[in-house]
């Protein structure tokens, strides 16, 4: 049965896929464009979220993975892990394999149990939680801020603010949530279900300009919500249906279809509670939402409160009396050092001036793998690069060439260099965007080719992991380039890249191992370096050709991977539909 389903849905797609194409290398000979029409793409992960039969929906991830890859906008290179070095006798801290880390309830053996010092990364973009959309400010968020269900040490979800499990319906879609007694914010004011429905209509509301929105809600063109690709159902004013008792006691959603991750969702950052009356206070909210965090001593809800802020140099978050679980908080105080600078980290963690750092030199793994302080732990994502699918690069190209043009530079980079000289620290090699051990939805792993499914290439990715410079000038000349005898790109049709990275001396690393494999057949590589913050903001708007990317899930699903890239999704920096 389930080969069938796959093979009736392949047909399915490949049509939309070859219809989509031809839409759209029609526009490309009336307008120029080179983009591919992604309106397939939209509706197909519209039918992932909606539908109830697990293997049909395997089979349509598949198959929205085919359409991404095919387009060559993103070129996954590893599937991360995650390097890090804590002091000895620092012991408590733990972390998912999503990346957020959690540190209220560790120790320190030599008995100064009261403060960690710590550096993750430069200065945050968001320290909302509806605005974050990055691994270290998701880890500040799991620390300032608590939802309904959380993470425990040995990465199970388990009940924060909420009493218990949810009561959910026969059908899977209505669940009810009862709330612990005795909520506080940090000010003191009582916390209740109201402000999970005044938090999560926030969130979904496009007036607030979360990336993660798509979490919650798809808009169609004229504004109503698209119950194709929405979590929550309409509450039939147009606005999703979450509500709170009038007691405050409970909260009651509405979705419109059952779906398997919907546990770990409640426990991240976007769906974590924000207090109203601290948001709409703050001068200008109406169009800077996260005016209200923009400085220290903002109202949370966490195991810990910012307590002083300076910019780009440090934070200090203090132990928060009123978090529900305050009396098993074990460190009273979070001391942040600000910085990018994985040398400066490693100064100041050998000078005995950090407990934790979340980076090191590049040059140095080698070295620090010896220490017992030196550390790697799973993760769940992939590091990649992502094509601006509407940048001039691909000018003047049909969809089809700009689609060859992405696809070959792909097959000239050396992954397995990048690997074992660069990482250091056994990444495993990506050729699929989806992670390796990521679930197929129903008890599966799901970059595993099986009876439903079977990868092009080799049975297990879309391309060899060896390098192939030979396809990648064939993949050229088909998109209209022309080659010298010996293999080199002619001068009549010269390719200049412009690549986007932030610091880390990692990023950099892997940008010069890349500038060398497309030298060698003459592609012209230029390197550009940004601080983060404006760095994240460039991708999101589109303003790089080609960019450092990476993504650890948010959830063990693959539709994470695969809904990002959504014309409406905020997290598209590929620009794909847009």
């Amino acid at each position: 049965m389930r080969k069938v389903i796959s093979l009736l849905l392949a047909a399915v797609m490949m049509v939309a896929l070859l219809s989509s194409c031809k839409k759209a290398d029609t526009a490309a000979e009336v307008n120029g464009s080179s983009a591919p029409d992604w309106t397939a793409y939209d509706a197909l992960i519209g039918e992932i979220k909606s539908t109830t039969d697990m293997e049909a929906r395997e089979a349509k991830m598949h198959q929205a993975e085919d359409m991404l890859m095919e387009t060559g906008a993103v070129m996954p290179l590893y599937y991360y892990n995650d390097l890090y070095m804590q002091k000895t006798g620092v012991d408590g801290l733990f972390a998912n394999i999503f990346g957020t880390k959690y540190f209220m309830y560790g120790t320190k053996a030599d008995g100064e149990t009261n403060k960690l010092r710590l550096c993750l990364a430069s200065e945050p973009d968001h320290l909302d939680p509806a605005l974050n959309s990055s691994v270290d400010g998701a880890c500040l968020a799991a620390n300032s801020f608590v939802g309904l269900y959380t993470f425990d040490k040995d990465g199970n979800i388990v009940p924060a603010l909420a009493a218990g499990d949810p009561v959910v319906s026969e059908d899977g879609k209505t669940y009810t949530i009862t709330m612990k007694d005795g909520l506080m914010w940090s000010d003191g004011t009582p916390l209740t279900a109201k402000d999970f429905e005044y938090s999560w209509k926030r969130a979904a509301d496009p007036n607030t300009a979360s990336d993660y929105s798509y979490l919650l809600v798809t808009y169609n063109e004229d504004g109503t919500m698209d119950p194709s690709a929405s979590l929550f159902a309409d509450d039939g004013t147009g606005v999703i249906n979450v509500k709170a008792s009038e007691d405050g006691k409970t909260l009651t959603f509405v979705l419109n279809s059952p779906c398997p991750y919907l546990m770990s969702l409640l426990a991240f950052p976007v769906f974590m509670p924000v207090p109203q009356a601290a948001v709409e206070a703050a001068a200008g909210h109406e169009t800077n939402p996260g005016a209200w965090t923009a400085e220290a001593g903002f109202v949370s809800n966490g195991a810990y409160t910012l307590k002083e802020w300076k910019h780009n140099e440090s934070m200090v978050y203090v132990k928060n009396p009123n978090y529900y679980d305050a009396a098993n908080v074990t460190f009273d105080e979070l001391d942040f050092m600000l910085s990018s600078d994985d040398t400066a980290m490693l100064a100041a963690y050998n000078a005995g001036n950090l407990d934790y750092i979340d980076s090191v030199p590049n040059d140095e793994i080698g070295t620090l793998k010896a220490s017992p302080e030196f550390k790697v732990a799973d993760n769940l994502g992939t590091y990649y690069v992502g094509f601006n699918v509407n940048s001039d690069l691909f000018k003047g190209k049909t969809v089809e060439q700009a689609n060859k043009m992405r696809q070959a530079f792909s097959y000239l980079v050396d992954r397995q260099a990048i690997v074992d000289n660069i990482g250091q620290t056994n990444q495993e090699v990506a050729n699929a965007f989806i992670p390796s051990k990521m679930s197929d939805g129903h008890g599966g792993e799901f970059n595993v080719s099986d009876a439903a499914y079977t990868y092009p290439a080799a049975g297990n990715g879309y391309y060899d992991i060896a390098v192939n410079v030979e396809k990648a000038i064939e993949l050229l000349k088909e998109a209209g380039y022309e080659f010298t005898e010996d293999g080199m790109l002619s001068e009549s049709t010269p390719i200049t890249i412009k690549y986007l990275t932030n610091d880390g001396t990692s990023h950099i690393a892997i940008a010069q191992q890349m500038q060398e494999d497309f030298a060698q057949i003459g592609i012209v590589m230029e390197i550009e370096q940004e601080d983060w913050q404006t760095f994240l903001n460039d991708r999101k708007e589109g303003n790089f050709d080609v960019a450092r990317e990476g993504w650890l899930a948010d959830y063990d699903d693959p539709v994470n991977m695969l809904e990002m890239f959504t014309s409406y999704s905020g997290n598209n920096d590929c620009q794909l539909g847009k």
